[in-house]
């Protein structure tokens, strides 16, 4: 595969277990190294596989992947001077503090002890947890633990950053804020996020993919994957009694049980003129990614699917 600097590139990337699971199947991607990617997937449907490949943590079984030019595969060594990585299951040791954590981090990468320990004093304040620099995480909130191993990775200078499931548990007070360091770090790092929370996907993500039983199964920007549904907005109908029948579009039952029409804008405010002459309960609005994935997929983001990522 020819070089190509400032992308991302996966082409025919596979894993398939010893046990005969297959994680991932011929996954291609080409991106640019910037901003923030989401991948979307059910539990199990291979996102952790793929970080990990990336991460050169795993062997692939097939294909090829180049991160910045560099080949994961070929030469780990120089992807991991440039890449950093939150595992999904990653924690602070109960006993150590945040500012250990990072300094212990940093010596390992192999700074400088003086070097190390100025860079967790601005990384913490970064990120917004100076005060608890020095409190052992056993005392600390999900939301700041999660913040201290975000800002562990970010004391590395590393331009590429791994999040795997990082908002997992979270309550909303503690994910809203995460949100808003992520977009901060956005404008100078490439953010690899993994989600099965399609809220954050449609907030955060500059390109989005979904990925189903292994196989990517489409990649772009959220108007981009719009466009596979063909239709921009969405009308609910509250009362499924209420006869409507669009000139354009389709009718889909929704995730809550609820008739839902995919159809244009035009023809979405014809269709409330009309709901309001009738006193019919209804709510209209774009297109979500909760409704594009499940247009896509088939399946709710929720649904239980097997679990492939094997560690």
């Amino acid at each position: 595969m020819q070089e190509q600097t400032g992308r991302l590139v996966c082409r025919d990337v596979g894993k398939v277990y010893s046990t005969g699971t297959v994680a991932l199947s011929k996954v291609n991607i080409d991106i640019p190294t910037k901003g923030i990617f989401a991948l979307i997937g059910r539990n199990g449907a291979g996102k952790t596989t793929l970080v990990r490949i990336l991460a050169t943590e795993l062997m692939s079984s097939s294909g090829t992947a180049l991160i910045n030019g560099a080949d994961v595969i070929k030469d780990p060594k120089k992807v991991r001077e440039f890449i950093a990585v939150v595992p999904q299951e990653s924690r602070l040791l109960m006993w150590t503090t945040p500012r250990q954590m990072i300094v212990a981090y940093l010596l390992y990468r192999g700074f400088s002890y003086v070097n190390a320990k100025n860079r967790a004093a601005e990384v913490l304040k970064t990120v917004n947890i100076g005060k608890y620099a020095d409190v052992q995480s056993q005392h600390l909130s999900g939301g700041t633990k999660r913040k201290a191993l975000i800002a562990t990775v970010l004391a590395s200078e590393a331009s590429m950053l791994f999040l795997d499931e990082p908002t997992t548990g979270l309550d909303p007070i503690s994910r809203a804020e995460l949100w808003n360091l992520l977009n901060k770090l956005k404008k100078d790092h490439f953010i690899f996020l993994t989600t099965h929370y399609l809220e954050e996907a449609e907030r955060l993500a500059d390109q989005i993919g979904i990925i189903e039983n292994g196989k990517l199964l489409n990649i772009g920007t959220l108007d981009e994957l719009r466009a596979h549904v063909k239709y921009d907005f969405s009308l609910t109908i509250f009362d499924n009694k209420a006869r409507i029948k669009p000139r354009a579009g389709r009718i889909v039952t929704g995730l809550d049980g609820n008739r839902q029409i995919l159809t244009t804008q035009k023809e979405a405010n014809r269709i409330a003129k009309e709901l309001i002459r009738k006193g019919t309960r209804f709510s209209t609005s774009p297109v979500s990614l909760e409704q594009i994935f499940y247009f896509i997929v088939k399946r709710s983001i929720n649904e239980e699917t097997e679990e492939k990522d094997e560690w």
